[in-house]
């Protein structure tokens, strides 16, 4: 699975429509707004780099409202949930 994260602005007035039709997006995970200098982050999971092109400039950038995107593709993922469960491997509960 292909992690991307996608930093997206928009125009001020239209944040939660675009928001909302982001997060409708087959391959979008979740939608956060946010402070600073973006206004939306969207996490976008993929099975092959190709289905990127689909998801972010095909459709994320085609959504009235949004401005530009800037997306990063993350090598490895780190999360306490998986942290946990390397530790408990062999020890009974």
């Amino acid at each position: 699975m292909i992690t991307s994260i996608v930093l997206i602005k928009t125009a001020v007035d239209r944040v939660p429509e675009v928001a909302e039709q982001i997060a409708a997006l087959e391959g979008v995970s979740e939608v956060y707004s946010v402070t600073g200098p973006h206004d939306l982050i969207a996490l976008v999971r993929v099975r092959q780099h190709e289905e990127l092109a689909e998801v972010i400039p095909a459709r994320i950038s085609k959504i009235p409202g949004v401005t530009s995107t800037e997306t990063h593709i993350a090598f490895r993922t780190y999360s306490q949930h998986d942290l946990e469960a390397a530790f408990s491997i062999g020890l009974d509960s």
